[in-house]
């Protein structure tokens, strides 16, 4: 006779497999508090499109420095340039979402407003799109990342997984290969610069500055001084 489940029964296994996701899911944003992710879904996804197009010589260049060994001024360009609410929001810019969308029922393009957390948990764990699916993990991640992590957590990590060129994850392998300096002598100039092409890392190059590049760079600085400088985020 074929197995028959009581609608209690797969209640029962719906509920089971829901706190099991859930604690796993929080198991491994625990451990990456106090552990360096050794990779990222987003680093795994370009290794997997770089096999797929035939991109043979491709190289992913990444590791982790910790907060300790990085510029002040490389945390504070990318707050600068991409989430200047960062230290006050508990992961999401509510404003800027309204912003983006007000701009688009204007006839604008839809921008994104995705704060650092929410470009930590999209980058760690999930993949590039823009599926209601995608973006309601990627919800569901950061609030997880802000419950467990610290802020400076937040921003040590995505210091270190941020694709900053093609093939060039975090200011690890950015510093070297863009100024042949370690990540703890960048000045504020070239922090800028890194945050510059953080829209578009594989069309923009910091070592290379376009006219476009150069003209954010300025800006980022600008705003990195209107900010007040590294202790914006406790940093001396």
């Amino acid at each position: 006779m074929p197995l028959q489940l009581s609608p209690r029964r797969v209640l029962r296994w719906i509920v089971f497999a829901v706190l099991a996701w859930l604690g796993l899911t929080w198991l491994m944003v625990l451990a990456m508090r106090f552990v360096p992710p050794f990779t990222s879904a987003v680093m795994l996804e370009r290794h997997v499109g770089a096999w797929v197009h035939g991109e043979r010589d491709f190289r992913l260049h990444q590791h982790w420095v910790p907060w300790s060994q990085v510029s002040p001024w490389v945390p504070l360009a990318m707050v600068a340039g991409e989430d200047q609410k960062f230290p006050y929001h508990h992961g999401f810019d509510f404003s800027s979402i309204h912003q983006a969308i007000d701009a688009a029922d204007d006839g604008a393009h839809l921008r994104g407003a995705s704060t650092i957390s929410q470009q930590v948990a999209k980058n760690l764990f999930l993949w590039n799109g823009r599926s209601f699916v995608r973006k309601g993990l990627e919800a569901y991640f950061t609030v997880l990342i802000e419950l467990t992590w610290p802020k400076r957590r937040i921003l040590e990590v995505y210091m270190n997984i941020a694709e900053l060129g093609n093939g060039i994850y975090g200011v690890g392998a950015a510093s070297e290969a863009y100024f042949n300096e370690p990540p703890a002598r960048l000045d504020p100039s070239q922090a800028a610069r890194l945050a510059a092409v953080l829209p578009s890392p594989r069309r923009l190059h910091a070592d290379r500055p376009s006219a476009y590049v150069m003209r954010r760079a300025g800006w980022i600085e600008r705003q990195m001084r209107q900010l007040g400088g590294p202790s914006y985020l406790g940093r001396p």
